[in-house]
């Protein structure tokens, strides 16, 4: 299972950060990339928390038939095609895509870790992930999502915005 997590907090050409989740969905299948569940989308505060606008995320599971870093290439591409400017860490932004799980493995790659390095200390991962996969298990630290989000600092705010996924 190939999961990847969703967020926006910006307005763009797509409209609202909901408008921009629902346009990467036909985004994603024009690439053939096949989302198989997508969980609902969610309100969430910023991490670190700062005086930016809240964002909206969302995690889906898709099937592809190519490599993670094939993958990473395509998701960044659709960034750039959505606006997403790469410069300050933890900045708002238009899109924000991240490979969280691929198939249970570990990989560890110049630009890119899967699982995730920092999606177990993540609300806006963990609670739409347990949406649509309750039985995840993350590979490298074997605990359970529920586990995880057990352990979730305080301060991460996370509210379901709607249960239609995107």
């Amino acid at each position: 299972m190939i999961l990847i997590a969703l967020g926006s907090n910006l307005f763009g050409t797509y409209g609202s950060p909901e408008g921009v989740l629902v346009a990467v969905k036909q985004e994603l299948a024009a690439r053939e990339i096949v989302i198989e569940q997508s969980s609902g989308v969610w309100i969430t505060s910023p991490v670190p928390v700062s005086d930016q606008p809240w964002y909206r995320n969302a995690v889906i599971s898709v099937r592809v038939s190519m490599s993670p870093m094939a993958l990473l290439k395509i998701l960044q591409d659709i960034e750039r095609k959505f606006g997403r400017i790469r410069g300050e860490k933890n900045a708002p932004r238009i899109l924000d895509m991240d490979i969280i799980a691929y198939d249970d493995e570990v990989y560890e790659y110049e630009n890119l870790v899967i699982p995730h390095p920092r999606m177990h200390e993540r609300a806006f991962v963990l609670y739409p992930l347990q949406e649509i996969v309750p039985d995840w298990f993350h590979p490298v630290l074997k605990c359970s999502v529920q586990d995880l989000i057990k352990k979730l600092p305080l301060d991460q705010v996370v509210e379901l915005m709607s249960l239609e996924g995107i």
